[in-house]
């Protein structure tokens, strides 16, 4: 069966059920490649796992610090998928992989500690650091386009004697870059050197093209990663945002039980409910080939959007990403901020995209906007048909809809 099939696509569901800038927050007719959520349902072994869970009717306390079929699973999971050795005892579930920054920020950080933060990069290191009191300090993470890497090669002089904490987003969002070995090996080094712990987010590490391959920081060794806080969810891969489950983990045990201790699970006021760490169980056991099917059916729909966009529409060039369903576009030809032509699309073409900017991703990812292909061919064709068409009107002076 292929799951990926456009009418696998339940648009009535997700008119009611996919919040987040998505199909129930955009007016009926709106395209939203918004948020990284897929708009297919979950694999059939989730489903079947969260039913089988329901029939006898209890939902009683979990231990606290969570199941051990999670973490027996998570070890196994991370070892087949990323080579990555790490302990179930050092593995603890929570409501989400945004909440296990938070944990993180929160177990590390205390009020006037700085935080390296890539710009761009996904805003919740950003707010995490803030949320602990910490400051955060933006490292300007440019863009090498010719050879698709990161520049770090001023990274070290972002550090200070306030320095604490780094936030490594691997694969990177929104670039969809995966790391080198020497790129891992270059920020730990650094963070050796001042004594920085790296809050280390692998959400996107499932989703990795055919034609790139993922190196986890652990690829250094686990005595070198001592100092490594990890994040991992089951929003992006398996499709399960509204479930909240995530989880965070680490080699060194000290280490982990401060995030434990900061976590609030003992107390039973934290913690991932129990049906979202069956559901999390099911995927990481059981749909691993459901996964693989997504990914071959993402590689058809990011070639398929890249070639689109470079061949047709004039004044937008689409980097290909390594990893993510996401693609960065760069817009500066256009002459307009990123939010502004979201909104001219959102009022001219009925489309929804994310704007580049200090709101989502830092300051150098203005004249970007970002899109999530995690749909189906047909919805995605159409997307880009607008895009086109609304990129070709805005040359042309005109405006079909509200004003900018």
């Amino acid at each position: 069966m292929n799951y990926f099939d456009s009418e696998n696509v339940n648009l009535k569901a997700l008119k009611k059920k996919a919040y987040n800038f998505r199909w129930a927050e955009v007016p009926e007719g709106m395209i939203p490649l918004t948020a990284a959520d897929p708009d297919y349902p979950c694999a059939p072994a989730v489903k079947k796992a969260m039913q089988d869970y329901i029939e006898d009717g209890y939902f009683s306390y979990t231990p606290k610090s969570g199941l051990e079929e999670f973490k027996s699973a998570f070890s196994d999971y991370v070892k087949t998928r990323k080579n990555e050795d790490i302990r179930k005892e050092n593995v603890l579930p929570v409501d989400s992989a945004a909440r296990a920054m938070y944990i993180i920020a929160k177990a590390f950080l205390k009020p006037g500690d700085e935080m390296i933060v890539f710009d761009p990069c996904d805003f919740l290191f950003r707010e995490s650091c803030l949320a602990a009191g910490a400051v955060p300090v933006y490292y300007p993470a440019k863009l090498d386009t010719e050879n698709r890497k990161m520049d770090l090669s001023k990274l070290e002089d972002y550090i200070t004697d306030k320095t604490k904490m780094l936030g490594l987003c691997n694969p990177h969002n929104p670039y969809g870059l995966v790391y080198t070995k020497e790129d891992l090996d270059h920020i730990m080094c650094i963070c050796e050197k001042h004594d920085i712990l790296i809050m280390n987010d692998e959400i996107w590490s499932d989703i990795v093209y055919p034609d790139a391959a993922f190196h986890s920081i652990y690829c250094l060794g686990n005595d070198r990663c001592r100092r490594v806080l990890s994040v991992f969810g089951y929003s992006k891969s398996f499709g399960l945002a509204g479930l909240r489950i995530g989880c965070v983990y680490a080699s060194d045990k000290t280490m982990f039980e401060q995030v434990v201790a900061a976590s609030d699970v003992m107390t039973t006021a934290g913690g991932a409910a129990s049906i979202s760490q069956v559901a999390a169980v099911a995927a990481m056991n059981d749909a691993r080939e459901w996964l693989d099917d997504f990914i071959k059916h993402l590689t058809d729909n990011r070639d398929f959007a890249v070639n689109y966009i470079n061949q047709n529409i004039p004044g937008l060039i689409a980097y290909k990403p390594e990893a993510t369903y996401l693609l960065y576009v760069n817009i500066k030809k256009l002459g307009m901020s990123a939010a502004d032509f979201v909104e001219y699309l959102k009022g001219n073409s009925n489309l929804a995209i994310i704007p580049g900017g200090h709101q989502f991703f830092g300051k150098q990812s203005e004249g970007y906007v970002r899109i999530c292909i995690a749909t189906s061919r047909e919805i995605l064709e159409e997307a880009l048909k607008r895009l086109k068409e609304g990129v070709e009107l805005l040359a042309s002076g005109e405006k079909k809809g509200t004003d900018i």
